[in-house]
């Protein structure tokens, strides 16, 4: 086994299961990178893993009931290792959402707004990213075409890595601490996500 592959397996990945799937595609992106991978509620497979994934695709609202039920909104805010949210896991981990008027993980300090109708909603396809910040972009160019599927944003904030536009401007990224968020998704975004995933496994 080459020796940076026999590093990267040692990692455990946990991707956290819940009520708003995607995990199996999340699952697939990060074995085909050469890391272990586990989809689990299990907090303390959760709190002793390398990295942690939180993925989604769903409705806000009952999936913060699922997680509150589950008490695992505790367990994702009080992580200490390098945690990324995708789509709704981006949403979940914000103040509030408009979708369903909930309140949310309250990680990063920032509203989840409904897109105006002024176009077609969702913000469904391929569209740009720009104003790029963090290691999370290594060897990403501005303006790279990454997919989004989703009819709620994320304000920009000074937390904002990233920004697309659609309707208008965007948070298409966040870090704040050891949290990293997209609304995008990087396991249905070709070699650029798959670059972002590396990024954020490696770091």
């Amino acid at each position: 086994m080459p020796y940076d592959l026999e590093l990267r397996t040692k990692k455990m990945i946990a991707i956290i299961k819940y009520n708003a799937g995607n995990a199996k595609s999340v699952y697939n992106a990060v074995t085909r990178l050469g890391y272990e991978a586990v989809i689990t509620d299990d907090f303390e497979v959760i709190k002793n893993a390398d990295k942690v994934i939180f993925p989604g695709v769903g409705e806000a609202s009952s999936a913060m009931a699922y997680l509150r039920e589950k008490a695992l909104d505790k367990v994702i805010k009080n992580l200490k290792q390098p945690t990324l949210g995708i789509c709704l896991g981006q949403q979940l981990m914000c103040q509030h959402s408009e979708e369903g008027n909930t309140d949310c993980l309250g990680i990063f300090p920032i509203q989840v707004k409904l897109f105006p109708s002024t176009e077609i909603v969702p913000h469904m396809g391929w569209n740009t990213i720009y104003n790029l910040k963090t290691s999370l972009f290594n060897g990403i160019e501005e303006n790279s075409d990454i997919y989004y599927v989703h009819s709620f944003y994320c304000e920009n904030s000074e937390y904002t890595i990233a920004k697309t536009n659609y309707i208008l401007e965007y948070s298409a990224a966040l870090n704040k601490d050891n949290f990293y968020a997209t609304q995008f998704h990087p396991e249905k975004s070709a070699g650029i996500g798959e670059q972002i995933l590396k990024n954020f496994l490696e770091s």
